[in-house]
């Protein structure tokens, strides 16, 4: 029954899922601002350097077949997972404007944070990166390497 071949406990699908996710991502950044135009802040660029190298290392790890990525994968996702929330409840003026980070430059929140029709970018760097600290925690679970 412990057999990684096993499909209740093969964690292939999950792998791939983030990999995906990450990969979307990391092209949905480079999208928004080399091809709609939109700036990048101060903290956007901080969550760009945790989310880019996980799609390499991700890729690594499919090719791989390397379920264990989630030991040196999981510390990136949940550290720009982090940034992405203090993002958030700056964009939301949850935190005051006299610690907001972004000073010369883009604003890091404002209209121009905006995609699709009002939705806020730092909100989807949240839960794009919740859901790869999900996804990586069920490799971990499911392989328990």
């Amino acid at each position: 029954m412990n057999d990684p071949t096993h499909t209740s406990t093969n964690p292939w699908g999950l792998l791939l899922a983030v990999w995906l996710l990450a990969m979307a991502s990391t092209f949905s950044a480079l999208f928004i601002g080399e091809v709609m135009g939109k700036t990048p802040c101060v903290l956007c660029w901080f969550q760009r350097i945790f989310m880019f190298p996980l799609a390499v290392m991700l890729t690594i790890a499919c090719y791989r077949s390397d379920f264990a990525v989630w030991k040196y994968a999981l510390p990136l996702a949940v550290i720009g997972w982090g940034i992405a929330l203090y993002h958030c409840l700056l964009f939301v003026g949850f935190i005051p404007e006299s610690i907001k980070p972004c000073g010369v430059g883009a604003p890091c929140s404002g209209a121009d944070m905006m995609i699709l029709g009002g939705v806020p970018l730092p909100l989807i760097s949240l839960v794009a990166f919740t859901l790869i600290v999900l996804l990586l925690v069920l490799i971990h679970r499911r392989t328990l390497v």
